[in-house]
């Protein structure tokens, strides 16, 4: 199959291009390379792409509607899997903007593509950000989601919206994931454990918000690239099927549309988290314990029922297996460059 991947050059894209081609399909990948983070990481990640027989590269803004057309054009494409977004939770409260820009209206453009021409499977990367501060656990697909706590959260929170509605009228089966705190080799240097772990390494401080006092259900990237692969195959039913919706399904009663959450399903104290990235690197940490930020919560907890009943698969990497396989990456990294 023929898989459109926007966000290619980012951490989650790139670990889903690499698994696509390994199965033998062909990407087409598009990334706009902005300078939210490091732009030479982003490079490093689609030079490795490049050599892979089956992938196309294509830079380019979403919110550049021609140029992604022409790139439309030129390929016949089954599925389309959205995850390039502005990212971060914090920076939404720096630059709001950006998430308007990129997140609703880049998504438009790529949800009118495949209104355009019908894709087989429509794919959309969404946030348990979009949970607020659930105070029911864990988070099921079900709960409401009508009290975002940032501005990245109701961008995101909109674009799952926007997609229902192109369900609806123009019938393209929809699935949006939630992804829960995604870590791992090749991640962003902007997310918390990435910072920690080059703070610890080099003996500067890090900062700890609300002393601590924090849990997220820290997803290993790898199982969440398997979740997405096993989605992908899952088309959600047209019509929709009541008796799908009464066992507890997410699917829409008017839409060929589900949400589904991909996470660990258990929860890490941000204290353990810490201490394994400590243990990791043989060093502690110069804590500066600080306030909740705003637009933070203290915990998110997948629940993880629908995705293993739809795909018998459920995330297992324990957050000590894959913080030793950050740490040996970003280790190797650091030699690579010096």
């Amino acid at each position: 199959m023929r898989f459109l991947v926007t966000g290619t050059a980012g951490f989650i894209g790139f670990h889903l291009a690499r698994r696509l081609l390994d199965e033998g399909h062909e990407v087409v990948g598009v990334d706009g390379f902005t300078t939210y983070y490091d732009v030479a990481l982003k490079h490093r990640r689609h030079a490795i792409l490049k050599q892979r027989n089956g992938f196309q590269a294509h830079e380019l803004m979403l919110e550049d509607m021609p140029a992604l057309q022409r790139v439309w054009a030129d390929n016949s494409i089954d599925i389309i899997v959205h995850l390039a977004a502005q990212a971060g939770v914090r920076y939404s409260l720096e630059n709001p903007r950006a998430y308007v820009d990129a997140n609703l209206v880049g998504t438009f453009n790529v949800l009118e593509l495949a209104r355009s021409r019908a894709v087989k499977h429509f794919m959309l990367a969404s946030t348990s950000s979009v949970y607020g501060a659930n105070a029911k656990i864990p988070f099921e697909e079900t709960d409401q989601t009508d009290r975002p706590m940032t501005l990245y959260a109701a961008s995101k929170k909109a674009t799952e919206l926007m997609a229902h509605a192109h369900a609806h009228n123009w019938n393209i089966p929809v699935t949006a994931f939630r992804f829960f705190t995604v870590y791992g080799p090749w991640g962003r240097p902007d997310m918390a454990y990435y910072k920690f772990t080059q703070a610890i390494a080099s003996g500067q401080p890090i900062d700890v918000y609300n002393h601590g006092k924090m849990e997220r259900d820290f997803t290993y990237v790898d199982d969440l690239v398997e979740a997405i692969h096993r989605l992908a195959f899952i088309v959600p039913e047209r019509p929709p099927q009541p008796a799908a919706i009464a066992a507890g399904d997410s699917l829409s009663p008017i839409a060929p549309f589900r949400v589904v959450n991909i996470g660990l399903g258990a929860p890490t104290n941000l204290l353990a988290f810490i201490e394994e990235i400590e243990n990791c690197l043989g060093k502690k940490a110069l804590r500066n314990y600080l306030p909740m930020q705003p637009g933070d919560v203290e915990r998110t907890f997948a629940g993880t029922r629908l995705l293993k009943t739809l795909t018998g698969f459920q995330p297992t990497t324990s957050v000590s297996t894959g913080v030793k396989a950050f740490v040996e990456w970003f280790r190797d990294q650091a030699r690579a460059r010096a």
